[in-house]
């Protein structure tokens, strides 16, 4: 499983919105990989942010 493949599985797993951070320390992984990898995620439209700095699976 990639950075993310496991951002987004994290992110589904959460029943509410995560920080980076948080999602870096529940999936296991560096929270610089973690902001890669939202970017992408964001780009591609399979998360989004309900309010500043937190993510949520669509």
């Amino acid at each position: 499983m990639d950075t993310k493949e496991k951002v987004l599985y994290t992110l589904k797993q959460s029943t509410e919105p995560l920080r980076p951070g948080d999602i870096a320390d529940v999936a296991g992984i560096d929270k610089k990989d973690v902001e890669k990898a939202i970017k992408v995620l964001k780009d591609q439209e399979l998360i989004f942010s309900p309010k500043r700095c937190f993510y949520q699976s669509k």
